[in-house]
């Protein structure tokens, strides 16, 4: 049975649209998207938005999506610059016994902090 990676990149594949405007799109590089179909269990708001761009619904194709990184707030704040910033809210999770679990969500949690700071560095900054 596929994990979650696996079936969002057979729908980012079939639907045709390319991986470079789906990353353009997200804020994020092609190797953080490549790293996330190698993941079993995706974040709910990355598989939604990849879901709005491709066009295609994942509520049939997903059992169960479990939250696995920070959960991002949706509102915004601009600052003296007049550039948008989204902040970001840190919700605590129950604690797993499991090591390697901790390990895994920590790792989890440090990628989707470099993209959000990618993201910022980019709405601050504009593209090379």
């Amino acid at each position: 049975m596929p994990h979650q990676g696996e079936i969002l990149q057979e729908a980012i594949k079939n639907s045709g649209i390319s991986i470079t405007r789906i990353v353009e799109e997200l804020g994020i590089t092609r190797p953080t998207i490549y790293r996330k179909f190698k993941e079993d269990n995706l974040d709910y708001a990355f598989v939604k938005r990849v879901g709005e761009i491709i066009g295609h619904d994942f509520s049939n194709d997903f059992t169960s999506l479990q939250q696995a990184v920070l959960p991002f707030a949706t509102s915004t704040v601009t600052n003296t610059n007049n550039v948008t910033v989204t902040p970001r809210s840190n919700v605590l999770q129950t604690a797993d016994s499991d090591p390697v679990k901790q390990l895994m969500a920590l790792q989890t949690k440090y990628i989707a902090l470099l993209e959000a700071y990618n993201e910022l560095l980019m709405k601050v900054y504009g593209p090379k």
